[in-house]
């Protein structure tokens, strides 16, 4: 996110030179302070709808578990009772069902992997924010002892942080971009010719002619 390394520069630039050379020097340093109080926030904020986005994947990921798990259930209950034909059936459905779990799966992993990543810069935040204002009368202190400089405070707004909404809005619209050239992509697709349809059907019923054979094992039969 461009909000962790717009906050890294400024921990990185050499504050005491800009304090040193402010015009007001204390409003400078405690203006700093709140501004990457706002960005840590800002920062929290990101990391709560991430983390909300794994809740809803994460649910997601297990209904159709359950409802995979429920056809293959039906499934061995048909065989009990001697009905492979009704078990063929359900086991047609969970077939089907399971590239839907598999993406779903590679979908919540991959939030999962965002999430701790910024659960991570999250807390390397705050502790230099803790950092920050540990340093903060101290640096009030030497910097009561500089000189004012008009031209250096006009340097030390060249350091303000640029509005994180205007960078959201430009992602926004990069990820409209991306939805559309997939949707478009969708589109051409659904064209597919009948004979890669059939194809699909054969290997479907392999698929399910191999779980048939699966359960029948398991089953003893």
């Amino acid at each position: 996110m461009a909000i962790f390394s717009r906050l890294a520069d400024i921990l990185k630039a050499n504050i005491n030179d800009m304090i040193d050379k402010a015009e007001d020097p204390v409003k400078m340093v405690k203006q700093l302070i709140i501004e990457m109080e706002e960005q840590v926030d800002d920062a929290t904020q990101a990391l709560g709808q991430a983390m909300g986005s794994q809740k809803v994947a994460a649910k997601e990921l297990a209904e159709a578990e359950a409802k995979v798990a429920d056809w293959n259930d039906k499934a061995k209950l048909a065989l009990k009772n001697g009905k492979e034909d009704l078990a063929r059936r359900a086991l047609d459905v969970k077939v089907g069902l399971d590239p839907q779990v598999a993406q779903l799966r590679a979908s919540y992993d991959e939030i999962t992997a965002q999430v701790d990543k910024l659960k991570n810069q999250v807390q390397t935040l705050r502790m230099k924010l803790d950092e920050a204002r540990a340093r903060q009368n101290v640096l009030i202190a030497r910097s009561k002892m500089a000189d004012a400089s008009q031209k250096a405070a006009q340097s030390i707004n060249s350091t303000s942080i640029d509005s994180a909404f205007a960078k959201l809005d430009r992602l926004e619209a990069k990820i409209i971009q991306q939805e559309s050239t997939a949707e478009a992509f969708a589109e051409i697709n659904t064209g597919a010719s009948s004979v890669e349809d059939d194809f699909e059907d054969m290997a479907h019923n392999a698929a399910i002619d191999t779980e048939l054979e699966r359960l029948k094992a398991e089953l003893g039969m």
